[in-house]
Order: structure tokens, then C-alpha cells, then sequence
């Protein structure tokens, strides 16, 4: 196989397919989705049978339970793919919007309005959900998408993609709009990212070596989507009991995602009568606790913290557990080994929840809530197609809007520059 011409092939494709899906109407667009949602609802058995194939691989391969959890297909996890291809299908388009428009003293009409980004290729490893989730949101925002998924869920991808393919297809659009790269090799994403003619968007899904190896490569803009060191810190005064839930379902609800609380900082105030409690329960339900001193004093059986502990995303069954001084303490512990993912605080206290807020310098910071919120689909956004841990463009999970970039048109009579 000639990869390079293969990329080159595709991203020709892909370009006359976004060029078509510009001038798509919402309608027509709308009817594709509604016709993913059902073949995705009525090709679940053959779904699950591909995603089999990859399970018994990555056993094999010696996957994590975290990791397997993420690999997973279930008739569930179809159904949440095909509402969200519905929500997304329910939501305004955004293509053509006008944000804004004035008119300047001679008369002429200046205003801005969003547009696609055109061609966006993505880079995603684990989780073929994704397939879904970004091929709907490229679709409804105007864009067409490349798909490069590792090999951990190689015949789930290609299962997915062909049912997403056959869905635009009936529907009368551009089939070539949403092309999934066959191979895993990753020449194929080398390839895809020198693809600068036809290419103008990357967004990467995976660990920090695919990530790192993805920006010393690209020639084309990416957005980054790191990995998730989140913490919640339980402020002196804290309700406990909303604490305890809260941490639960943020470590426990589904470890291995990005949103999963990584690292818990307690105020020392409150340390001796929240940190037995919740640590005993987090034994119970098989958590792994790597903590500082005092921390270890409330829970001998706990493992001591090492300064890697601090910034490492476990994606599993591990916690980080630190008692601080005050919130300074927290805010300067998250400052320096978090990654601007999802921070959490939980208070009584209006001022601190207001200073945290304001001071966390993250893609989303939470107040009295569990870090697993932080989610596209969650935020109403139909899906997303990642968190951007990236300032510029886009921040935090990117939907539809994030898709789309200004575009200014003016309006005029006749109107010449003097």
C-alpha cells in the first residue's frame, strides 16, 4: 500500500466533499443524522459482534480493565450514540449564523458569520464512540472529517464508519464527507498531517506520545486535547456529605475517562473528620490511594505519594490525596500539576467558590459538582468532539460552534473606497 498517495487520495476527497457540504441545507443535513440514528439502532447486533473482536484482541494484548471499559460497545452505548446523533440533529445549525452586523457611515453593511472550517482530520485512540460523535458534528457544522483510530478498535471504527457512511449516503450527501483512513499504521497519520493543500484542522484523542508525536509533525494548525490531571478540593466548611458524593462519583462513576478526578486535595480543617470516612469507602470500592503524610496518618494502608503521583492521569483505579493548608495551598498544588482540564471545588463559602472560579485557569471549573459533568453531551452540546485544554479557538468540549470559524461579508450599494 502506497500510504502517502492513499492520504493524498483521501484528502482530495475529502476537500470536493466539503466544498458539496457547504451549501447543504440544515434540512437535508438533518435527514442524514436521523438516518445514522437508525441504522446505528438497527445494526446493533453486528456492532457488537465487530467490537468483540476488538475486546478479545486487547485481552489478549493485556488491556487494563480502564481501558477495555472504553473499548466497550454495548446496546447502551449504541443508544447514547444514536441520541446523540438526535440531539445534535435537534440543535440550531450553526453554519451561515450572523453574529454580529453594523453599518458604517457610508452606508455599507459589515457583518460576521460563522462557516465551516472546511476539511478536519482526527486522531483518536481507544474509544470508538468517537467515530460517531465527531463524524455527526462535522457533519451538521458543514465539514467533512478523515478518521484515523488505533488499532485497539480497528473493527469497531470500520463498523461504525460504514454505518455513518451509509446513513449520508441515503440521505443524498456527499459520501466522501466522512472517510475513515484503513489502516493503522501511523505512517497513515504522518501523512495525513503534511496534508496541508486539502487539510485545515487536526484534533488529536490520545496519550501524550501520540500527542507530542502529532505536533512535532504537523504542518497544519491542531487543537490538542490532553490528558485530564483533575482535582477536587473539599474546602474547610464543606458540606460533607455532598463531598463524599461528589468525590465518589468523580473517581468512581467511570475511571478511565478524562474527566475523572485524578487527584483530591483536602483542607486540613476538615481533614480529620472527612478523611477516614471517605478514604474507608473508597477501599471498599477498590481504589488504590497514594497520599501525602498526613494523609497516610488517616489511612495507614494507603501508599505514599511520589512527586510523579501528582501529574499522572491513572485512568484507573487510583487516587492522589493531599491535605493542604488552605485554598492558596490547593490553587497552587493545581497550578502546578494540573493540565488545565477540570478542576472542582466543594464550599459553603461564596467567596472562596468566586476566587476559585476566577483563579483556576482550566477549561472547566466546577462549584459543588462532580468533574464527570464536564462533558459535550452533558453541557447540552449534542456531543463533542473532545476537550480542548488549547486557549486559542476553542476551549473545553467542542461542539458545533467550535467547528465553525468568522467569516466577515459586506453588504454594499455600489460603495468604492475613496
Amino acid at each position: 500500500m502506497d500510504i502517502g498517495r492513499l492520504m493524498t487520495e483521501m484528502g482530495e476527497k475529502a476537500r470536493a466533499a466539503a466544498r458539496a457540504l457547504s451549501g447543504a441545507t440544515p434540512a437535508a443535513k438533518n435527514s442524514a443524522l436521523q438516518v445514522v440514528a437508525e441504522e446505528l439502532r438497527a445494526s446493533e447486533a453486528h456492532l457488537i459482534v465487530e467490537n468483540r473482536k476488538d475486546l478479545d484482541a486487547g485481552r489478549e494484548a493485556g488491556l487494563g480493565p480502564a481501558l477495555l471499559d472504553r473499548l466497550t460497545l454495548t446496546p447502551a452505548r449504541i443508544e447514547d450514540m444514536a441520541l446523540a446523533v438526535e440531539q445534535i440533529m435537534a440543535l440550531p445549525d450553526p453554519v451561515g449564523e450572523v453574529t454580529r452586523i453594523w453599518t458604517r457611515p457610508s452606508g455599507f453593511r459589515v457583518g460576521r458569520v460563522r462557516a465551516p472550517i472546511g476539511v478536519i482530520g482526527i486522531i483518536y485512540e481507544s474509544r470508538p464512540n468517537v467515530t460517531i460523535d465527531a463524524a455527526a458534528l462535522c457533519l451538521k457544522s458543514g465539514n467533512a472529517c478523515i478518521l484515523w483510530g488505533g488499532s485497539e478498535a480497528i473493527h469497531s471504527n470500520r463498523a461504525l464508519s460504514a454505518v455513518f457512511r451509509e446513513g449520508i449516503s441515503r440521505a443524498g450527501l456527499p459520501v466522501e464527507a466522512v472517510q475513515s483512513v484503513p489502516t493503522t499504521d501511523r505512517e497513515a497519520v504522518r501523512a495525513l498531517l503534511t496534508l496541508d493543500d486539502h487539510v485545515d484542522l487536526i484534533i488529536p484523542r490520545g496519550g501524550k506520545g501520540l500527542i507530542r508525536m502529532i505536533m512535532e509533525n504537523s504542518t497544519i494548525p491542531v487543537i490538542k486535547h490532553l490528558d485530564g490531571v483533575c482535582h477536587t478540593f473539599v474546602d474547610n466548611g464543606a458540606d460533607l456529605d455532598m463531598a463524599v458524593s461528589i468525590c465518589l462519583n468523580a473517581k468512581l462513576n467511570r475511571p478511565g475517562t478524562c474527566n475523572a478526578m485524578e487527584t483530591m486535595l483536602v483542607h486540613r480543617g476538615i481533614a480529620g473528620s472527612f478523611l477516614p470516612a471517605i478514604l474507608e469507602r473508597f477501599r471498599e470500592e477498590g481504589v488504590e490511594i497514594r497520599g501525602c503524610p498526613e494523609t497516610r496518618k488517616a489511612a495507614p494502608w494507603a501508599s505514599e505519594a511520589t512527586e510523579e503521583d501528582w501529574g499522572t492521569e491513572y485512568l484507573d483505579k487510583i487516587l492522589s490525596v493531599r491535605v493542604v493548608a488552605d485554598m492558596d495551598e490547593a490553587m497552587e498544588h493545581i497550578a502546578r500539576y494540573g493540565s488545565s482540564h477540570t478542576d472542582v471545588i466543594v464550599t459553603e463559602s461564596h467567596r472562596n467558590a468566586e476566587r476559585f472560579v476566577r483563579e483556576v485557569d482550566s477549561a472547566a471549573v466546577m462549584v459543588n459538582a462532580s468533574s464527570r459533568l464536564h462533558d459535550g453531551f452533558v453541557f447540552g452540546l449534542g456531543a463533542e468532539i473532545g476537550i480542548s485544554t488549547d486557549k486559542l479557538h476553542a476551549r473545553g468540549p467542542m461542539g458545533l460552534e467550535e467547528l465553525t470559524t468568522p467569516k466577515f461579508i459586506v453588504l454594499g450599494e455600489g460603495h468604492l473606497r475613496e
